[in-house]
């Protein structure tokens, strides 16, 4: 049986947080290991359930995994099974990153349906156009993907939207891959630098160009590196958000500015205090919080997985807030179980605070109006995903009596040792 939390609202949260890794990065620092000829160490690492996950899936291939309280070492050996087991379809997405460094390193691979969380469709057809760009034969089966080549040669990719992913199966293939690649309209959030720096150090020949191009220059072989990994900027916000939502002030450490630009200004925009050093990120609202107008998009702009948080403070800013959702399709499917917390939200299928997306006209629920200030109430949530989870939370910290989240694996997958952390900053967290 799935845990739950029992949460009683217990005044404002104060304190401070740590957080490590992002969790977007870690999983991918960690297939991009396989490809090295000696052990790669990934240091400042998160406690969430992705690393046993992407672990667990090495392990069958053939590498060894070593971890510490804070880091992972990959130590690459022979491949045993070019394969990851069907046990993991559906869990997340990361045996579709697997593809490319086996083919390389096998010459054919395997990989189950994969999953993630019901935030929309994110099909896999971009990644397997990529592959097939360079040359692999890949072949879509009932239970999951195939693939084979001799080797891979460069090519041109042009991405029809930055995918996070896709760019990550892109770059995975193209660091020893013949010849040269260039990856058209990529994705450039933080943790594709972080991961393309990870691989420049093994040994590739990466370069950024403007207009989002990525050019690769394939080498015959890479070798073990290390690196510590940035700070989680998704959780550093929610956490900040945590402090602001209930009145308090959370101090976050471990996340610098530069990768908390935009929603620092978003919330100023609504009425927050900061306190920043090259330490530590502190929000405060001490003359209360405005509405506000707010649009996700690809970095640098507003990050779809800030967006659950923010609807949460939302309905305790004084006014109507708007939010329009451009990324995924399905990311409001979490506004239902804060509305049954009375949370004041309506929902629509057209384009809101922003200029018409590419869901203009397909019916795809997208944009809501939030009226604040909300009176909500403790209830009997399920968290339908990660980052839901925590606006879930959030929502029980600052609700009238006690609530029970269930689902709870999500966040746990997601955040690092998040009961700890809620804790700390003074929320009343049972665990059953």
């Amino acid at each position: 049986m799935d845990a739950t939390w029992e949460i009683e609202p217990s005044g404002p949260l104060r304190g401070d947080v740590t957080v490590r890794g992002a969790k977007n990065a870690v999983s991918k620092h960690m297939v991009a290991a396989m490809l090295a000829d000696g052990p790669s160490t990934i240091s400042n690492t998160p406690d969430v359930g992705e690393v046993g996950l992407t672990a667990g899936m090495l392990e069958h291939i053939g590498m060894t995994v070593e971890r510490t309280d804070d880091s992972i070492t990959i130590v690459p050996g022979p491949v045993a099974e070019p394969s990851v087991p069907k046990a993991f379809s559906g869990v997340n997405r990361i045996p579709i990153l697997l593809l490319g460094p086996l083919l390389h390193l096998a010459g054919e691979a395997f990989i189950p349906q994969v999953g993630g969380d019901p935030i929309g469709r994110r099909p896999v057809d971009f990644h397997v156009e990529a592959l097939r760009r360079f040359g692999a034969e890949v072949s879509i089966e009932s239970d999951g993907i195939r693939a084979r080549a001799t080797w891979l040669v460069g090519t041109r990719i042009d991405l029809p939207y930055p995918s996070v992913m896709t760019t990550e199966t892109a770059l995975l293939a193209a660091v020893l891959a013949k010849g040269r690649t260039v990856i058209s309209n990529a994705a450039t959030e933080p943790e594709i630098t972080e991961l393309a720096l990870f691989l420049q150090r093994m040994g590739a020949g990466i370069a950024f160009s403007p207009d989002r191009r990525i050019v690769v220059d394939g080498v015959d072989k890479l070798r073990g590196a290390r690196t510590r990994l940035g700070g989680d900027r998704i959780e550093a916000f929610s956490y900040l958000v945590a402090g602001l939502v209930s009145g308090g002030e959370v101090r976050v450490h471990g996340c610098p500015q530069d990768r908390l630009v935009t929603p620092i200004t978003t919330l100023a925009r609504m009425g927050a205090k900061f306190d920043i050093t090259d330490d530590w990120i502190m929000a405060s609202a001490p003359g209360g919080l405005r509405p506000a107008a707010v649009q996700t998009d690809t970095h640098p702009g507003f990050a779809t997985d800030w967006q659950t948080p923010l609807m949460v403070l939302f309905t305790q800013a004084d006014g109507m807030s708007v939010l329009h959702e451009t990324v995924y399709e399905n990311r409001l499917a979490y506004v239902p179980a804060l509305q049954s917390m009375g949370a004041e939200i309506e929902t629509y299928d057209t384009c809101l605070g922003g200029p018409a997306c590419r869901y203009h006209d397909t019916g795809a629920v997208h944009s809501a109006v939030v009226r604040g200030v909300s009176k909500l109430h403790g209830g009997d949530v399920t968290m339908p995903d990660i980052r839901a989870g925590f606006s879930a939370v959030l929502a029980a910290a600052v609700a009238e009596g006690p609530s029970t989240l269930r689902g709870v694996h999500h966040i746990e997958r997601g955040y690092h040792r998040p009961v700890e952390q809620f804790r700390a900053l003074g929320l009343t967290v049972n665990t059953r």
